[in-house]
């Protein structure tokens, strides 16, 4: 009997063996790949199968369409974002944490040229106002972005870091600007000079909180 299991982001009740699980996970990434370097509009699902090596039917057998797909990219990119910033984003509650933070996201930056700005970013810019279901999950995502940081402040604050009365959910919401906003910057200007100040804005003005 072939091993099963449910694969995060798969339509509801739907079970895969081993083998559809890994054929499943090499569409989506090759789906990632693609949107993250032209975008939704143009990435077909055409496109999609030549690049994952698939039939149309083992397409379809895993995605009852394209938004289906997208919605299992937002979920791989979120995922791939989270990792690349860990252990340091659980671990954001001293002043020099939120610094290693600031400088990891600039480096990662410039390891790929500035080019492709934010995974999830890029695809709520063409999809926000035109997908409900696409924007309910670049909500969840945003917020899995947002939680850690808050958490973070939340700390820093409990342990007298900050002070008492330092709104930590809206700093924390001015980091994720900062860093949304720095990153179509970057994009744009191919230096990572937007994503340096802006963060470096917030963190100075999260630096004002602290207690003596």
């Amino acid at each position: 009997m072939c091993d099963s299991t449910v694969q995060k982001g798969a339509p509801a009740g739907r079970k895969f063996t081993a083998k559809g699980t890994l054929t499943r996970s090499r569409i989506i990434e090759a789906a990632a790949e693609l949107v993250f370097a032209h975008g939704v509009a143009r990435t077909g699902i055409d496109d999609v199968q030549r690049r994952a090596g698939v039939s149309a039917s083992q397409m379809y057998h895993y995605f009852t369409d394209k938004d289906d797909l997208i919605r299992a990219v937002i979920a791989h990119q979120t995922e791939g974002i989270l990792a690349a910033q860990r252990p340091i984003l659980d671990e954001l509650d001293s002043f020099d944490a939120l610094d290693r933070w600031r400088d990891l996201l600039i480096d990662l930056q410039e390891q790929r040229d500035c080019v492709g700005g934010c995974p999830i970013g890029s695809i709520a810019a063409e999809l926000a106002d035109i997908d409900p279901h696409a924007r309910a999950d670049l909500v969840e995502s945003f917020e899995r972005w947002e939680a850690p940081i808050r958490a973070g402040l939340a700390r820093m604050r409990a342990r007298g870091d900050l002070r008492p009365d330092t709104d930590t959910d809206a700093l924390a919401l001015a980091l994720l600007a900062a860093l949304q906003g720095g990153l179509l910057l970057t994009q744009t200007r191919r230096n990572t000079t937007a994503l340096r100040t802006g963060l470096g804005a917030v963190l100075a003005h999260i630096r004002t909180y602290a207690t003596e």
